[in-house]
């Protein structure tokens, strides 16, 4: 059987509360009945002692004191619910009786010599009876037994039944119903998540599944919904800007190399104008390798793999390293380099992503110092962190530039400084890098006189 959500919400609570029901209506009706016979075998016992105190044995006969008198009272009292009683011997033999039997006589249980309660039929009618041993020194001289109807009880149980099987079935449809109208407005979020995702596309993922008031389970799913669909949007965009990226850089370089080709191959020219076509194009080629390069490292950041070798060094030797690689630039500018470690204890910071950061912000500070000027390098330990700051005497950057400075493809004030190489990725890498291991870049400037990165891990 496939029902919908709601009605098997509706369902299970239903059935719950039905097993709770049942139990609770089998132990009301249980009750009432033990309280019943309990009351019943009360007036019985009561009526077996009192008649017990109006007999007498005379050797092995049971005789019953004053007969006439006994006889009468019964004919002069009303009796709403009447009285059977009856004496017999040991082996169950009849010695007397209650007038009201008439005719009829009380079962005898053999199997009960110490007496109880138990139900017999009289005359085809239910009764409730006790059967008393009667003794003298000790031993059983006969038995005195009381019967009572038991059917105004059994009446009383019987209604009761009935009403609470007929209240029971009533109030399991109408709780069904209720159940399943508070389920259908319980699942609302979830219809909205439904009819929200069903809208949205590749080319509307900016849609939102709205968020409900109270702050429960549906709350959490609908706001881990929002920030999957806000993931996937990342991804997508980001998978559009690098194919944005990747055209815009592309295309010049290609055409500029369609260019030169198609004037190489117009006519005949010398070996040496050939070898300076050819060295253009060359370094055109490793200006687009060195691109795309760039650009696929930028999308590898973006998906922040977890197979990147998270090993941690000393933050010094990656200074030293990356100071070795630029050394031939800083020789050509002749450049001072100032560095200095104050910290206290041990900088060891991941080797990955602390190499994409200082790598391309010291190659910036290297590539942008005029020349004959310095490069500071300094590292310290402020609380729980490690500072490194990289300070250089360039040519500064714009205030208005700095808020863009970390965008792909950014260059500040590129147009007259069209000599310095570099295609505005480098500081993009080193902002994904240290978003990837929580890390801070801060930067200062000040146009004409130089720039200072400040990088917290």
């Amino acid at each position: 059987m496939s029902l919908s959500f709601k009605n098997r919400i509706a369902l299970h609570y239903m059935v719950a509360t039905a097993i709770i029901m049942a139990v609770a209506v089998g132990t009301v009706y249980f009750v009432v009945k033990e309280t019943v016979y309990k009351n019943l075998d009360d007036d019985l016992s009561f009526e077996a002692l009192k008649h017990t105190g109006e007999i007498e044995l005379v050797g092995d006969s049971i005789q019953i004191i004053n007969r006439d008198e006994w006889e009468e009272r019964e004919h002069r009292e009303l009796q709403v619910n009447p009285v059977f009683i009856q004496i017999i011997d040991k082996e169950g033999n009849f010695m007397a009786k209650s007038p009201n039997l008439k005719e009829e006589k009380l079962s005898f249980r053999r199997q009960n010599p110490f007496g109880g309660h138990f139900n017999e039929t009289l005359n085809d009618r239910a009764i409730r009876q006790i059967q008393l041993p009667i003794e003298k020194n000790g031993k059983i001289k006969g038995f005195i037994i009381v019967a009572m109807s038991l059917e105004s009880s059994n009446m009383v149980l019987f209604n009761l039944k009935n009403v609470m099987i007929i209240s029971y079935v009533l109030l399991l449809a109408g709780l069904y119903f209720i159940s399943r109208y508070l389920a259908g407005r319980s699942i609302i979020p979830v219809r909205n998540i439904t009819e929200t995702t069903k809208r949205i596309t590749k080319n509307n993922l900016n849609e939102r599944v709205v968020l409900p008031q109270n702050k429960d389970e549906l709350y959490d799913l609908s706001f881990s919904i929002n920030e999957l669909l806000q993931r996937i949007e990342n991804a997508i965009e980001r998978k559009r800007q690098f194919t944005s990226d990747a055209s815009h850089e592309l295309r010049t370089p290609l055409s500029t190399l369609k260019g030169t080709l198609e004037v190489l191959i117009r006519k005949p020219r010398e070996r040496s104008e050939y070898e300076d076509k050819i060295k253009f194009s060359l370094t055109e080629i490793d200006r687009m390798t060195a691109t795309i390069e760039q650009l696929l490292l930028l999308a590898r950041l973006d998906v922040n793999s977890r197979t990147v070798d998270q090993s941690l060094v000393p933050l010094p030797n990656i200074i030293e390293d990356i100071l070795s690689r630029h050394k031939k630039a800083i020789l050509q500018k002749e450049l001072s380099l100032e560095f200095h470690d104050w910290g206290s204890i041990e900088n060891m910071v991941p080797l990955y992503y602390t190499n994409l950061i200082l790598d391309n912000i010291i190659g910036n500070a290297v590539k942008y110092s005029k020349n004959g000027t310095t490069v500071r390098i300094t590292i310290e330990q402020i609380a729980s962190k490690i500072v490194c700051k990289v300070q250089d005497e360039g040519i500064g950057i714009k205030k208005e530039d700095l808020k863009n400075l970390f965008n792909h493809f950014f260059r500040s004030d590129a147009l007259n400084h069209k000599s310095i190489s570099g295609n505005g990725l480098g500081l993009s890498i080193a902002k994904k890098a240290a978003d990837a291991i929580n890390a801070k870049i801060l930067v200062q400037s000040e146009y004409g006189n130089g720039t200072t990165f400040t990088i917290q891990f």
